[in-house]
Parts: structure tokens; C-alpha cells; sequence
């Protein structure tokens, strides 16, 4: 149905306090990347916050699908979408009331990826800066879950952008290691080596898990660990990936140039080439396609 018809309660857990979760994938010309991934992912947040959707996750997928199916006929205007299950816990009930659905709310979404408004950064590359916030402890929260609770990271973004509405934000771990940002996986290149946060204080993104893919076919070293400021100061190239962004080179950390200043890197670009030629669509220059 269109956006305008969809109603749900403003007495929605979901709205009220965040009590729900979901996922999102993007599509490449029109196909759903990784979309069992995605929905594996997505019903691994709902068994930790013991919200049952009431369907399985072939049922996810299939609607999922279809909504991909029934908006082609927008695509070529959009370029390309982001696709989103969200789960909510419904409404709490009130005696004598009776309201017209009990349980979950369940919604799968369409919307444009923002091609134009990200174009930039695959020109210019992109600036990230550590604010002082730091990222939720799997002590009070696991970061593993996709919840709509998003207030930690939000908060810590507001700081950056106090000071650059362009940059991006990626928030330290209780202990001072790197962790992650709002939908968003840092990696560091030293040495022709990658370095990238291990899961434990940070959602693992599945184009993160396509990017540790492409390094093995690529022979390309890989670590999952624990890396701080010091790290990120002495690496030869910085890029995030995410869902929209695939990957994308950083060119400033904490304002100092990351390697030389030119982004992407050469380990960075050999990785975007192979993530283009993996989903048989050239990413960067659909971004690049949209600049003004």
C-alpha cells in the first residue's frame, strides 16, 4: 500500500520506546543484495529481544521480494532502493480498550537510496571523527542487535555535526577501541594488511562480512580485533562500508589526512572494483552519476 495509507497506533512500543528491530538491504539494478543474509541477521535481533513477527523468515523474504517486484516500474527514476523489515512490539493493552490488531506490527519498506545526496563522497571521500559518546556496552545492550533504539549512536552523531554537518561520526568502545557508527563499518589498510573491530561492540554489517569475503578471493590479509586512535592515526587507508555505501574511502580521521589524503586507497579501490563486479553493478559511478 502507499506510505500515506499505513496506520499504526501512536501507543506503538515501537514508537513509544524503541522496542523493536529491524533490517535493510539495498537492491543493484533492481536485485536484493544478500536478502537471506539480511533476514537471517534480522530474526537473530528479534530472538534476543523475543519478538516473534509471526512468520517465518522464507515468509520475510518472499514479501520482501515481492515489494522489490511490485515498485520496478519506479526504479529507473529512484536508481535503486533500500529494502526494510521492521518489527515492532505492538501496543500495550488497556483495559476496556480493544483496539483493532493485538501483537506485533510488521512492515516491509521501499524508499530511493539517497544516491544524490552521498554522491560527494565518492568524489571527495569522507571525513570521520571520533565524538566523545561511546558506543553501548554488550554489558547493557548488545550492539549485535539491530534494535530501533538507535539513541546512543544518534546522540554521538549530533556532536560531530555541531562542528561538520558533513562528517561522519565513529564512536569508541568503552575501552577506547573503535567501534562503529550509525549503519556503518570502519576498516583500516596498513601494510597491505586489513584491520577491522571485532564483533563484539559492533552490529557485523553483511556488506562488512562481503568485504572480508572479497579480501580472501583477493589474498588480501584480514583481522578482526581490537584497534584504537593509535591505529587509525598510522593507517595507510580508512574506509567504511554499509548498506547504501557498499564501501567508501576516508579521507580525514579526527581532521589529519588518512595515508595521503586521496580517497579511495589502492587496497580500498581493488576491494570496490571486486564489490562492483561481485553484484554486477559499478556503485561508484551510480553515486557519481547523481552529482549535481
Amino acid at each position: 500500500m502507499p506510505e500515506t495509507q499505513v496506520l499504526i497506533s501512536f501507543r506503538d512500543r515501537g514508537w513509544k520506546y524503541g522496542d523493536g528491530a529491524f533490517d535493510m538491504t539495498r537492491t543493484f539494478n533492481g536485485r536484493a543484495f544478500r536478502m537471506k543474509e539480511h533476514v537471517e541477521r534480522f530474526y537473530r535481533s528479534l530472538r534476543y529481544l523475543r519478538l516473534d513477527p509471526g512468520m517465518s523468515p522464507q515468509e520475510m523474504i518472499d514479501i520482501s521480494e515481492e515489494i522489490v517486484v511490485r515498485n520496478e516500474p519506479l526504479r529507473a527514476a529512484a536508481g535503486d532502493w533500500w529494502i526494510a523489515q521492521r518489527v515492532s512490539r505492538g501496543v500495550d493493552p488497556i483495559e476496556g480498550d480493544e483496539p483493532g490488531h493485538v501483537g506485533p506490527n510488521v512492515i516491509v519498506e521501499c524508499a530511493p537510496l539517497p544516491l544524490k545526496a552521498r554522491a560527494r563522497l565518492y568524489r571527495d571521500g569522507i571525513d570521520v571523527w571520533t565524538p566523545a559518546h561511546r558506543r553501548v556496552g554488550p554489558d547493557m545492550l548488545s550492539p549485535r542487535a539491530k534494535s530501533h533504539n538507535y539513541l546512543n549512536m544518534i546522540v554521538a552523531e549530533q556532536t560531530v555535526k555541531a562542528h561538520d554537518a558533513d562528517g561522519w561520526a565513529i564512536l569508541l568502545d568503552p575501552q577506547g577501541n573503535l567501534a562503529e557508527g550509525i549503519g556503518s563499518n570502519i576498516f583500516l589498510v596498513r601494510d597491505g594488511k586489513l584491520f577491522t573491530p571485532a564483533e563484539k561492540y559492533v552490529l557485523p554489517g553483511v556488506s562488512r562480512q562481503m568485504t572480508l569475503d572479497l579480501a580472501a578471493k583477493l589474498g588480501i590479509p584480514a583481522v578482526e580485533g581490537d584497534l584504537d586512535l593509535f591505529d587509525a592515526a598510522n593507517a595507510d587507508e580508512i574506509f567504511l562500508t554499509s548498506t547504501s555505501l557498499c564501501i567508501a574511502g576516508v579521507r580525514r580521521f579526527n581532521g589529519a589526512a588518512v595515508g595521503d589524503g586521496s580517497a579511495p586507497g589502492p587496497v580500498t579501490k581493488r576491494l570496490m572494483d571486486a564489490y562492483s563486479a561481485e553484484v554486477g553493478c559499478d556503485f561508484v559511478q551510480q553515486y557519481l552519476d547523481r552529482l549535481g
